[in-house]
């Protein structure tokens, strides 16, 4: 199969999870979607595991790119942090139905194993972490163990938004903003200062 029939074929995968999820995603269903036989699919060794470990590389690696400039703008770690977490609804909306499939058969794409405690692998992470550190550093965020408040924000706001969107219909916008607002700016009152 050439470079551009696996791609195609790859294609076929994400539009056939997205319409039917993981479990009605089967061999017969990708290969007509993408034009070839199903034997063809069996004698180059494809599986639909193996097609979904693709989108899911696919979509790590785009979630990646879209943090780069975040971690590379201007502005308080604060600031960027609120621009990383609006960025992961985003990416979650762009990947919605293989998140979706991905956490009906399992989440432990997101996790590091072999660990007894277990935390969200590092790629999702370290660039929370990292504006977490930033933040802390110019005093525009509180010092927290930025390991595990990243592992929560991650987790927090991502699934969060994805439940918010495919449970209750919420449009991406509302969807984020609900979940960002409380998780940016607490919901406890802050005394005024400026009584004595």
């Amino acid at each position: 199969m050439s470079p551009a029939e696996h791609a195609q074929v790859v294609e076929a995968a994400r539009r056939v999870i997205t319409e039917h999820g993981y479990a009605g995603a089967t061999l017969e269903r990708i290969a007509e979607e993408a034009g070839i036989s199903r034997v063809t699919l069996h004698r180059r060794g494809t599986t639909k595991d193996g097609l979904l470990a693709e989108l899911v590389a696919r979509a790590t690696e785009s979630y990646r790119a879209a943090m780069w400039p975040v971690l590379t703008a201007t502005g308080s770690g604060a600031e960027r942090l609120g621009l990383a977490l609006q960025t992961l609804c985003a990416s979650a909306e762009e990947n919605m139905a293989m998140l979706v499939a991905l956490r009906a058969q399992t989440d432990a794409v997101f996790h590091r194993p072999g660990e007894e405690e277990v935390l969200t692998r590092t790629v999702f992470t370290e660039p929370l972490e990292k504006l977490l550190h930033d933040g802390a550093s110019d005093g525009t965020l509180r010092e927290v163990n930025a390991l595990e408040t990243a592992t929560v924000l991650f987790n927090l706001v991502g699934w969060t938004y994805i439940h918010l969107r495919t449970g209750h219909g919420w449009p991406p916008g509302r969807a984020a903003a609900a979940t960002l607002d409380p998780v940016l700016h607490g919901l406890v009152a802050q005394p005024d200062r400026t009584r004595s």
